[in-house]
């Protein structure tokens, strides 16, 4: 019997699911568990108070150590860069869709919105690039699961919202997207669209069951991410936006960093860099540099100041 732990949301548990039915397709007995986190628990709650950092990994974690569960399937954008040696990401299975969707019931694109037009979205990192995009929208915070945002959307909270588009798909919600982000306009987090599966590192016997879900393509790029996150201090407030992907027989990443925001207002400091290798971790600290070379330092050292 394999044991998952899983936040309770209806995405979550998708992935848990999906995870579960390929390990069954494996002749694997398997059990979900569903695990309570501080991000579920701190819903009306903005990501700019409190980050994070951990929100939703933390009890799952416990729940490994303490041997209650097996492994763990994370969007590997909520795992944070640096794991405690008692873990390891033991798989990462072929990336989703990594791009961010415009969701409307109303408008076409994003340049259909009209002057002053609310745009919900929980994150910085999104509201700071679509703030450089259009100035003239009213950015406001929109926190809860998939459901909860398009309920809200359709109740006219907002004229539109911004979402994960892998989130939209896994879940069939995709009746409102309008509209999918080229990553060089809206630099994607670093590890969206893709999932971690977790587990104790000295439990082999895990790591060897899961390792068929391993997709090589997908490691490389977001080692490389989390790489270029980590060299930038990533458990910080300042929105970063950090995407690799193949381009032939290398690997090309984009990396962007804005100023934080403050009271919903700020962004106005961005830099932008590309580069490409072949190595990734290397390719992830190559493209820190580059930023930080390039002004990224003080923003960062800006945003460190902010409380």
């Amino acid at each position: 019997m394999i044991r998952i732990g899983s936040r309770g949301s209806q995405l979550a548990l998708w992935q848990a699911n999906h995870i579960a039915a390929a390990l069954r397709s494996q002749g694997r007995e398997v059990a979900i568990h569903i695990i309570r986190t501080t991000g579920d628990r701190l819903q009306e709650v903005t990501f700019a108070e409190v980050g994070t950092k951990g929100m939703f990994t933390k009890e799952i974690e416990e729940a490994l150590v303490e041997g209650r569960i097996d492994l763990a399937v994370h969007s590997l954008k909520d795992l944070p860069t640096e794991l405690a040696p008692e873990f390891a990401i033991a798989a990462i299975p072929k990336r989703a869709d990594p791009r961010d969707a415009f969701v409307s019931v109303d408008y076409a694109s994003f340049f259909d919105l009209p002057a002053a037009a609310k745009v919900g979205s929980s994150s910085p990192r999104r509201q700071t690039q679509l703030r450089a995009l259009r100035p003239d929208l009213d950015y406001i915070e929109f926190r809860g699961n998939v459901d909860t945002r398009l309920r809200k959307l359709a109740e006219g909270q907002a004229e539109a919202i911004i979402l994960a588009a892998s989130g939209l798909d896994r879940l069939g919600r995709t009746e409102w997207v309008r509209q999918r982000f080229d990553a060089d306009h809206l630099c994607p987090a670093a590890g969206q669209g893709a999932l971690a599966i977790e587990t104790r590192a000295d439990d082999a016997a895990t790591c060897e069951a899961i390792h068929f879900l391993d997709h090589p393509d997908t490691r490389f790029a977001v080692t490389a991410e989390r790489a270029a996150l980590s060299a930038l201090g990533g458990g910080c407030q300042v929105p970063i936006g950090i995407y690799c992907r193949r381009e032939g027989d290398m690997f090309r990443i984009n990396g962007v960093v804005a100023s934080p925001l403050v009271n919903g207002r700020g962004g106005e400091d961005r830099v932008a860099a590309t580069t490409t290798g072949r190595d990734p971790e290397q390719l992830g600290r190559e493209i820190a540099a580059v930023l930080l070379k390039n002004g990224a330092e003080s923003i960062l050292f800006a945003g460190k100041q902010e409380p």
